[in-house]
């Protein structure tokens, strides 16, 4: 049990580091346009008033939860 935990941690540890190197190199590159979208779906609530700003990113925490939730189970069947 341990040890597919200790794995588990190093696999998502080295996506994680993967995925911010790829963003990393693509604000080098001046290419920060894909990136857009994120924060931008349309359930994500933005309220701007004079003095009070409130952001909830629901679209945005869906989308994420869905990958995950993907990554998690394709991770699981090829572990097991």
């Amino acid at each position: 049990m341990i040890s597919g935990t200790g794995k588990f941690l190093v696999v998502g540890g080295l996506l994680a580091m993967l995925c911010g190197l790829l963003m990393l190199a693509a604000e080098k590159a001046g290419s920060t346009g894909w990136l857009n979208w994120f924060g931008n779906l349309p359930l994500d609530v933005r309220i701007r008033r004079d003095n009070f700003q409130f952001f909830f990113p629901l679209g945005t925490s869906i989308l994420l939860s869905v990958l995950f939730s993907l990554a998690l189970f394709i991770f699981n069947k090829f572990i097991r």
